[in-house]
């Protein structure tokens, strides 16, 4: 595959991994992580592997989370940079978007760090760092 292709092979998982998340689906949410995949929230919890990651996504899309929508810039433009052929990294912003409006801040803007692998011709997400975006000193962000 050329870089052009992989590019779209990694927007493509990127924008699966938003579509689970806007229908509410845990098991296709997992699905787009590695068997062994590292996952830290916003809030510092960490989850190990494709089968966690799915069922507590499920409880959370059952619960606080039901009918949230997700927003992602690695969707439109992942800019993924190759560490080899195999391996890419992505820095994404997003939003995941409250269903109901009173109770979603507008703070919740967060960045995250996603490392994907290339395993049998296929992307998958083996690791994935989100926190809440801030100011950097100086004002800038």
């Amino acid at each position: 595959m050329t870089n052009q292709e992989e590019r779209k092979a990694i927007q493509a998982l990127m924008a699966a991994l938003v579509d689970a998340w806007n229908k509410g689906d845990g098991a296709a949410y997992g699905e787009c992580f590695t068997d062994d995949a590292d996952y830290v929230t916003f809030s510092g919890q960490r989850m190990k592997g494709s089968k966690m990651i799915g069922d507590v996504h499920q409880r959370l899309f059952d619960g606080p989370l039901k009918g949230s929508v997700m927003v992602s810039s690695a969707v439109s433009d992942p800019q993924p940079r190759f560490v080899s052929p195999d391996v890419a990294i992505v820095h994404a912003t997003g939003e995941v978007k409250l269903a109901e409006p009173a109770h979603d801040p507008n703070d919740r803007g967060s960045i995250n760090t996603n490392v994907l692998v290339k395993r049998n011709g296929v992307w998958k997400l083996t690791a994935f760092h989100n926190c809440r975006i801030q100011e950097m000193p100086g004002g800038k962000r």
